[in-house]
């Protein structure tokens, strides 16, 4: 049986994050985000542009916004709270244009389950969204399989109450899939794949225990953003990180990182109930319906600019990505 279910441990020690007997730790960096649109194919009346923009919340405080873009550009907020800057481009715009978004943050490591995390504040605001994290996604289907699945999972773990379910299908999550992103399939968090191959990137990884968590009624949601070094300095980043959250009466929302958890096992306690302070979230859910809507399908997560020519997906869109601490 796994040693966090033995009864001769204290749960509390069980479950306290290993690396986090000091105070919560912070980071304040900025972040240049830039968008570049290629030309539209010949006959296109007009591009649209979404690009997600981070937002404040406990873990997360955002300043000195700045947008520079060709064509007048708003920014609204759309489903679960996330921020999405949204322009228009006709003309001469047609032929390419560039945006670029710089802004500085200061994040907060996010503690929970722990001493250094203090008590669950007594005022923390009921998510309205909690119904639609038991709900599935297009990639992380509710069906009888993921349910038996998920159910043996906690049974063979002896786990009864939610948080001891979580940490039963944490831990299967960890100790069973693998950090590879090797071949192909990966990266696109679908549930069968990632059952299947054991493989994958954090997209795949919290789709496992994201699925298996909803299957068995707990909430669980997808967070996405851009990973930092741990090495304070200033440097390209090459693409995104994602991680998740899943909700109890008892706790609040508990953070977790499965796929950091794996590629470093002296943190796997750790990363059951914190985020380090090394991340910049910029957006929440999956099958997302960007503010104005797309005329494409919903997107599977929102971390890349996203692009239409005449309500049709554009290709070619590229993204550069830079932090710089303070």
């Amino acid at each position: 049986m796994l040693s966090f279910l033995l009864p001769l441990l204290p749960l509390l020690a069980l479950l306290a994050p290993a690396d986090s007997a000091s105070a919560p730790r912070s980071r304040t960096f900025r972040f240049d985000y830039t968008a570049t649109v290629p030309a539209a194919p010949a006959g296109t009346k007009a591009v649209e542009l979404w690009l997600p923009v981070p937002h404040d919340d406990a873990s997360q405080q955002v300043r000195q916004l700045r947008i520079t873009a060709p064509v007048a550009y708003d920014i609204q907020t759309g489903e679960y709270g996330n921020r999405i800057l949204h322009l228009r481009a006709t003309g001469a715009e047609l032929k390419g244009f560039e945006v670029k978004m710089s802004l500085e943050a200061t994040r907060q490591e996010h503690l929970s389950l722990s001493q250094a995390a203090g008590p669950r504040p007594t005022s923390e605001a009921p998510d309205p969204n909690l119904a639609r994290w038991l709900a599935p996604d297009n990639l992380v289907p509710l069906d009888p399989k993921i349910r038996l699945w998920a159910t043996e999972v906690v049974a063979k773990a002896g786990a009864k109450t939610d948080l001891e379910k979580a940490r039963a299908i944490y831990e299967h999550v960890v100790s069973t899939v693998s950090y590879d992103k090797t071949g192909q399939g990966w990266g696109r968090g679908d549930i069968y794949y990632a059952c299947d191959a054991r493989r994958g990137n954090c997209t795949d990884f919290h789709a496992v225990f994201i699925g298996y968590c909803r299957a068995l009624g707990i909430p669980a949601r997808f967070s996405i953003g851009f990973p930092l070094p741990a090495e304070r300095g200033a440097a390209e980043i090459k693409g995104y990180h994602c991680w998740a959250e899943f909700f109890t009466a008892e706790t609040g929302w508990v953070p977790i990182d499965a796929s950091e958890a794996a590629k470093n096992p002296a943190r796997r306690n750790y990363f059951f109930g914190a985020h380090d302070e090394n991340r910049l979230e910029f957006s929440r859910g999956r099958d997302l319906v960007l503010t104005p809507r797309q005329k494409d399908q919903a997107l599977n997560y929102f971390i890349y600019p996203y692009a239409e020519a005449d309500g049709q997906p554009l290709a070619g869109v590229s993204h550069r990505f830079r932090f710089q601490d303070k």
